[in-house]
């Protein structure tokens, strides 16, 4: 099983850790992955997309982080990560694990993607290899 992991290294603390989580849950599972890193979450969904083009994988993994800034930038950011994730997954039938992380402050972001706290970006390798799984035994009924 090949996934794709993109994450966003705005804030690289918290990617870092978001990562480390992704790669040993994926470890676990038995996957084999590749990185690739964009600079921030409004890149994850295309970056997928020219993942999906390359037709090498499996499965994707976004990770990165969006910090609130009271802003109404924050919230078409936001909306459109999201929304971009969501339409490559429904219209595409993209198996992604979503471990972006939405949160008021970088603190509360890095607690969420501690494996210790949370662990958002394990959460999303192992939604990720779920839905892999899903697709594949769906496949198989067909």
């Amino acid at each position: 099983m090949n996934i794709l992991i993109v994450e966003a290294r705005y804030h690289p603390a918290i990617s870092d850790a978001l990562t480390d989580g992704a790669t040993k849950a994926l470890q676990q599972g038995g996957a084999h992955f590749t990185r690739a890193s964009v600079p921030g979450v409004l890149e994850i969904p295309a970056a997928i997309a020219l993942g999906a083009r390359a037709d090498r994988f499996d499965g994707y993994v976004a990770l990165g982080s969006l910090v609130r800034t009271g802003t109404p930038h924050f919230d078409l950011i936001t909306q459109n990560c999201f929304f971009g994730l969501t339409r490559l997954g429904a219209d595409q039938g993209l198996c992604i694990g979503n471990g972006v992380v939405v949160a008021a402050t970088e603190d509360v972001a890095l607690q969420m993607a501690l494996k210790e706290e949370r662990d958002v970006g394990g959460d999303a390798a192992r939604a990720c290899l779920v839905m892999v799984a899903l697709a594949k035994r769906l496949g198989e009924q067909a």
